[in-house]
């Protein structure tokens, strides 16, 4: 894989979506950021706390889209959960040295926030 945008992004969601932690948190650096919708992290502890929390409702990632620029990687996907109908969700990563060193991720989170209140 070494540092092909692309096939980091391939990974990463892959790695989510099996809950294979390991193999996630290698293909983040140590001080990835996340800026989100629903939250913030700084640091691949904090990170991962939140990728393997949500992880706990997630059924499927069914990738539609994936656009990469040098060393961005642009991927629209619906967010299948156990709490809500799917999510339409755009996530924009970078890649700095071989790692996954950003991410931003869009969507709108009223079906989710309501699904776990139930």
């Amino acid at each position: 894989m070494g540092s092909d945008p692309r096939a980091l992004a391939t990974a990463y969601f892959q790695s989510w979506q099996e809950r294979d932690f390991a193999s996630l948190r290698s293909l983040l650096a140590d001080d990835v950021t996340f800026r989100g919708t629903l939250g913030t992290a700084d640091g691949i502890d904090t990170c991962m706390e939140g990728l393997t929390r949500l992880a706990t409702i997630i059924t499927d990632i069914d990738i539609r889209g994936m656009v990469v620029e040098g060393s961005d990687v642009m991927t629209w996907y619906e967010l299948h959960t156990s709490v809500a109908p799917p999510c339409p969700t755009v996530n924009w990563s970078h890649v700095d040295a071989g790692k996954i060193a950003a991410i931003r991720a869009v969507f709108d989170p009223r079906d989710l926030i309501a699904g776990q209140r139930r």
